[in-house]
């Protein structure tokens, strides 16, 4: 194996390894939506307000959106695994089974857990691919748990609290100790046993 082959090969690994919002990147070009998902998403500015998305560079979403300098992200919630496999499958009608709405000259996703519409700012050309940043101009959202993708799997979010929970409960049943003592190790925090009291 080269050595570039093994960056790519290392490099892949990484990013794999970093969990990562699912969006479905949307525009409306001469009345017709067009829509792609995205993991290369990210806020960039609070004040004012801006976001990034990368878009390879022989997408037809970029091509489109190079035309209407509007864009769309919606953030997917949890129970929307089937639209992200819809919207990253090329040629496909994407739009022909998911309830959507023109909200502001972009296609907004009903469901999902966040909504962005943005302006255009400008492209920047980062090697295959190419990043636009979003002048964000009005946004809305709901209390669902987003979709992520981590390792090439979609999952959502857990706080560490309901992590402790689980991996205790599950360590409780394993070994028949006491929740208390498995979640306080968990936690490393001190409880109080008051079945000794």
């Amino acid at each position: 194996m080269s050595a570039a082959e093994d960056l790519d090969q290392h490099f892949l690994a990484v990013m794999g390894g970093v969990c990562a919002p699912v969006v479905v990147v949307t525009t409306l070009a001469d009345g017709e939506p067009f829509g792609s998902t995205v993991s290369a998403f990210a806020s960039l500015s609070r004040r004012p307000p801006m976001v990034t998305v990368a878009l390879d560079n022989g997408s037809g979403l970029l091509h489109k959106i190079r035309e209407s300098e509007r864009f769309a992200i919606n953030v997917l919630s949890e129970s929307q695994s089937d639209i992200a496999l819809t919207f990253a499958t090329k040629g496909a009608d994407k739009f022909s089974e998911t309830e959507w709405e023109d909200h502001g000259g972009a296609p907004r996703i009903n469901g999902s857990t966040g909504w962005l519409l943005c302006d255009v700012a400008s492209f920047v050309e980062g090697g295959d691919h190419t990043i636009l940043l979003g002048s964000v101009v009005a946004a809305e959202d709901s209390p669902d748990a987003p979709l992520i993708y981590h390792r090439r799997t979609f999952g959502t979010h857990a706080s560490l609290m309901e992590s402790a929970i689980a991996r205790s409960l599950a360590a409780d049943e394993a070994a028949s100790e006491p929740l208390w003592t498995t979640f306080g190790d968990v936690l490393d925090v001190n409880l109080v046993d008051w079945s000794k009291e």
